[in-house]
């Protein structure tokens, strides 16, 4: 007789893992506009348009209005004490850092320059998650992981003719305040369905964010172009809301380590993303970096990642009664 439950099943699992990387790749494609849509937002520094703190606080305001309305709908049950740490730390990573950091940067270099650091993220990411969570990549997955971080920086340095601003400070600290917050997210939707996580950050940041939309509101706001608007919209409805709902469960259902490395094609979809939205052109080195990226993205899912089973958040049971099995 077959002890084996159905959920556990190795084909199950095989199932649920690449379930979770097609959602993660689906994040990933979101979350890629975010960099021209906020250049599109801030502008540049001869020729600015919304102030980077307002279009930081006002989009996660934004985005939190919608959150309410979706957990009012959907009864979601109000966060326990053992969440709110990892709660607090997802918003001060990917509700506010990133998207300060990453908005003071853009005032000063392109989509393209700025879309090109961001590779850094997965690499992040993976190493903080293997940290917190207890997985063990094999090495041969470090070696793509790193080989594919190489190749973004090789590519930033060639782009930049080997030129370090203060921009690109910025955007190293967005990629750390990236990474803790998606490593406390993918704990939190271990336990809790990962569309209730974001919108419960968004919701406990609301009391900062509102105030500090309100109070940053560019003085003129007639004066903004449409197309600033329409960036800002993005960002609010997408890059701060309706992605996360596609990423973090891919997070939960693939593992955070082996999904995060999907995220090592972000910056080269934004890269195309920056020629129709932004006028900046596209060289054919970039799609050489492109490919050489791919390549170690795909070789990397190859490789095994031990896992150890995490620590379950505590968690009303009804919230998982008709969820699929979730895995950090």
């Amino acid at each position: 007789m077959n002890t084996m439950s159905p959920m556990s099943s190795p084909l199950r699992d095989l199932a649920a893992e690449r379930r979770g990387l097609w959602l993660g790749l689906l994040g990933v494609a979101v979350f890629a506009l975010t960099t021209p849509m906020t250049r599109l937002a801030v502008g540049p520094l001869e020729a600015p348009q919304l102030p980077p703190l307002f279009v930081t606080a006002g989009r996660a305001a934004g985005a939190a209005l919608l959150s309410l309305i979706f957990l009012l709908l959907t009864r979601a049950a109000w966060p326990t004490r053992a969440e709110r740490g990892a709660l607090l730390l997802s918003a001060a990573g990917t509700v506010l850092g990133f998207p300060l950091c990453l908005a003071m940067a853009l005032r000063e270099v392109p989509s393209m320059h700025a879309s090109v650091i961001t590779g850094l993220l997965p690499l992040c990411t993976a190493a903080v998650g293997a940290w917190h969570l207890r997985q063990r990549p094999s090495r041969g997955f470090w070696l793509c992981a790193l080989a594919g971080a190489a190749l973004v920086l090789g590519f930033a340095w060639t782009q930049g003719g080997g030129r370090v601003s203060a921009a690109d400070g910025w955007l190293l600290l967005a990629m750390l305040c990236g990474a803790a917050g998606y490593v406390a997210g993918a704990r939190l939707s271990a336990a809790r369905p990962p569309e209730q996580v974001i919108c419960w950050v968004l919701v406990i940041s609301l009391p900062l964010t509102l105030p500090v939309a309100l109070w940053s509101w560019p003085p003129a706001p007639q004066a903004v172009s449409g197309s600033a608007w329409a960036g800002f919209a993005y960002v609010t409805v997408f890059s701060m809301w309706l992605g996360f709902f596609a990423w973090y469960r891919g997070l939960a259902l693939g593992g955070l380590v082996r999904v995060s490395q999907v995220q090592m094609l972000q910056p080269f979809l934004a890269l195309l993303a920056a020629v129709p939205l932004l006028g900046e052109p596209l060289q054919a080195d970039t799609l050489v970096f492109a490919l050489a990226v791919m390549a170690c993205v795909g070789i990397g899912r190859t490789m095994p990642v031990g896992r150890t089973p995490p620590r379950v958040l505590a968690v009303p049971s009804s919230l998982n009664r008709s969820e699929p099995e979730c895995r950090a």
